[in-house]
């Protein structure tokens, strides 16, 4: 199928079909959903109200594009295959392919998308300071690829030059370095079509120190142009529009939450996240341990990340959000879902 006519498949509505009488009802489930708890399973909670009528829209049923769970995506950390070197290094080996593949990012909205490994974003890379990072990536795709990383490694490993066409197989081969929070994508020209067709990920990389620990969660922006005129009818975090208000993220009065936002949304230039009824610190880049700034709102250019830390002071739903109405009222809004400590 041709990414060049989307209106070629009935299956692809608009994003005026979409929410048209959908207000409020990704919200709705809220109330009956069991939670988790440090791992463990909660009951659902009498306080938790029915969000019907109360600030915001949501899709009419749950969808698992491409078999992608956005759930499970936003904890689920990709340490690789772990080995040691001779000289002791750690070795962590990660097997990438570009495919071009179909993905549901909202109820009966198809998007011809070209991922690694399936998905988009594509897998969250982590290790340690000092781990030797080796990735096998090879192009299952119709269109010449690369993997570019932010941090530090030899030029030849840059994702810019060394094009790989269909059919073909490079291997990155590098030292984490810095820690912080990082992120890869591909770079071959014209780079804004690659990446909002959705060859991107997270790449974090822990201080050899350790963070405190905390209940984590990998938030990526993007959005989706869905007719080809170079403005995006979607925006989500993890791909799916309103998944979160559907499904909201867990925690606990006093238990400590860090988030990895990285913002790779294309054709718009700035994006942000706004945090309900709370205040979090900022670790930009997430490159030291101390924080640079305590807000509620905070901007993102394309490729800019920060690892931003807070706690909830009281039980209850909690919305978080792009602070640009129209992205929110376009699927990017969420939930945390506050217990009891």
């Amino acid at each position: 199928m041709s990414d060049r006519d989307p209106k070629s498949n009935d299956r692809r509505l608009s994003r005026r079909t979409v929410l048209k009488g959908g207000a409020l009802a990704g919200a709705a489930a809220l109330g009956g959903n069991a939670l988790s708890k440090a791992g463990q399973q909660l009951e659902p909670r009498a306080e938790v109200p029915d969000l019907h009528g109360a600030g915001g829209t949501g899709p009419f049923k749950d969808i698992q594009p491409g078999g992608f769970d956005a759930t499970a995506f936003a904890t689920e950390f990709d340490g690789g295959r772990v080995s040691q070197l001779p000289s002791g290094q750690t070795l962590r080996e990660y097997d990438f392919v570009a495919i071009d593949k179909e993905i549901e990012i909202a109820p009966g909205v198809w998007y011809p998308a070209w991922t690694y490994n399936g998905r988009v974003p594509g897998p969250t890379i982590r290790c340690t300071e000092g781990d030797r990072i080796r990735v096998n990536f090879r192009n299952g795709g119709s269109h010449p690829h690369t993997i570019h990383f932010h941090g530090f490694h030899p030029a030849d490993m840059d994702g810019v030059f060394e094009i790989v066409d269909p059919g073909q197989q490079f291997v990155y081969e590098f030292d984490a370095d810095p820690f912080g929070l990082h992120l890869y994508h591909c770079h071959t020209t014209p780079l804004k079509r690659h990446i909002h067709k959705g060859l991107y990920g997270a790449f974090i990389v822990d201080p050899a120190v350790g963070r405190e620990p905390a209940r984590e969660y990998v938030m990526v922006m993007n959005g989706f142009d869905t007719n080809f005129d170079a403005e995006n009818e979607f925006y989500a975090v993890n791909t799916v529009a309103f998944h979160y208000m559907r499904h909201p993220l867990p925690a606990v009065v006093g238990e400590r939450v860090r988030l990895y936002v990285v913002n790779l949304l294309e054709f718009d230039l700035i994006n942000s996240l706004h945090l309900h009824a709370n205040f979090f610190h900022v670790y930009r880049t997430g490159t030291a341990l101390e924080p640079d700034e305590f807000t509620d709102t905070l901007m993102f250019c394309q490729g800019e990340r920060h690892v931003l830390e807070f706690e909830f002071k009281h039980p209850g739903p909690f919305m978080f959000h792009a602070h640009q109405s129209e992205f929110a009222e376009l699927g990017w809004m969420g939930l945390f879902d506050v217990a009891d400590a």
